[in-house]
């Protein structure tokens, strides 16, 4: 008769209970991580509770281990300290793995190609490895180093133009007609709009969405309302200052970022404007800052971190499932490009705009 109940495989949970000691521990031992700071006594310990509880030992030779005892996630992404952003990403990435008994590495490699093959070289041949996420810290496409056409990889605010990886990249077009349509719902049909720089995929989305909203709701798409800036304070202030002190300004100003809406907020300041009372402004991001402005910033988010949980959540299903991305006979339906909703954050810099 078989039984319907069998007995629980044991987990890198269970060795840490009795071991007295965390699981990231557990995992470094049983992984034969190199450099890592653990006591002969404690690893010898781990591997002797390991084998008694009967987990698998994971053998130092490449190809050993099955997907499903992989543990180890590399996170390669180009850069990370220009910008609030990437941290999240990865955030939310190791919070998912660490969901699913996952351990994340993380290399900012600074598009040096020479460093990414290095890092790659080396992590690929841990027996460890579950697979990669790949990742750059501004929306674009990418060529995937041919290393890892033969290793389960996810794409993270990137994406292949021949689709042979999975990939998360935010939905912008989406993001820049809900911040626009936001404006028209509060009664504005001058609505003015500072980009980004244009010759990247966050500003041409975004630009894109705002034309958008514009057409749907019957409002001439004016090129004088527009402007080129950069994402910063700097040139919210200066554009903002131009388009308010023109002949006939904008009533609302929407920014592609919240540095920008902030200088946009302060022109308005200084112009003796009252925001929101007599210029409405939304944002692009929702980075915390914007929560404690005055007034707070309305804004579209981000997803930075729900994209690191799906990047991450989607390379461990792939993997586990023995699907590699990339792989030629790969079944269609395992690789996914998706673009993440940016949903409204309302808050106090957007109302009405004041009697004619």
């Amino acid at each position: 008769m078989t039984d319907k109940n069998p007995p629980r495989r044991p987990t890198m949970t269970d060795i840490a209970t009795r071991a007295g000691v965390s699981q990231s521990t557990v995992s470094l031992v049983l992984n034969h991580m190199s450099g890592a700071k653990v006591s002969n006594k404690t690893r010898d310990n781990v591997l002797k509770i390991a084998t008694e509880l009967g987990y698998p030992v994971i053998a130092w030779r490449r190809g050993d281990t099955s997907p499903r005892e992989r543990d180890l996630i590399v996170y390669l992404v180009d850069e990370i300290s220009t910008s609030p952003h990437p941290p999240l990403s990865i955030d939310g990435a190791k919070d998912l793995s660490w969901e699913h008994g996952c351990l994340v590495s993380v290399f900012a490699t600074r598009s040096n190609a020479e460093m990414e093959a290095a890092v790659l070289q080396r992590m690929l041949d841990n027996p460890a490895l579950l697979g990669v996420i790949y990742s750059t810290i501004f929306t674009r496409a990418v060529e995937v180093p041919k290393l890892l056409h033969n290793v389960p990889t996810v794409l993270l605010n990137c994406y292949s133009d021949d689709r042979a990886f999975s990939s998360v990249v935010p939905g912008d077009v989406t993001g820049g007609h809900t911040a626009t349509q936001h404006l028209i719902d509060a009664g504005h049909r001058r609505i003015a709009y500072i980009n980004g720089e244009p010759w990247m995929d966050a500003a041409r989305d975004r630009l894109k969405g705002y034309r958008q909203a514009l057409t749907t709701a019957d409002i001439p798409f004016e090129q004088a309302l527009v402007r080129d800036g950069d994402w910063m304070f700097g040139t919210g202030f200066a554009h903002a200052t131009s388009l308010l002190t023109a002949p006939h300004p904008p009533t609302a100003i929407y920014c592609a970022s919240d540095l920008m809406a902030l200088g946009a907020i302060e022109a308005a300041q200084r112009l003796g404007l009252r925001v929101p009372g007599d210029l409405a402004v939304i944002g692009y991001d929702d980075q915390e800052i914007a929560r404690y402005t005055q007034p707070a910033l309305s804004t579209v988010l981000l997803p930075n971190y729900e994209m690191g949980r799906w990047a991450a959540e989607t390379l461990i299903e792939q993997a586990r499932a023995l699907v590699p991305a990339g792989v030629a006979g790969a079944g269609a339906t395992r690789r996914t490009a998706i673009k993440m909703h940016c949903p409204l954050v309302e808050r106090d810099s957007v109302a009405a705009p004041k009697a004619a």
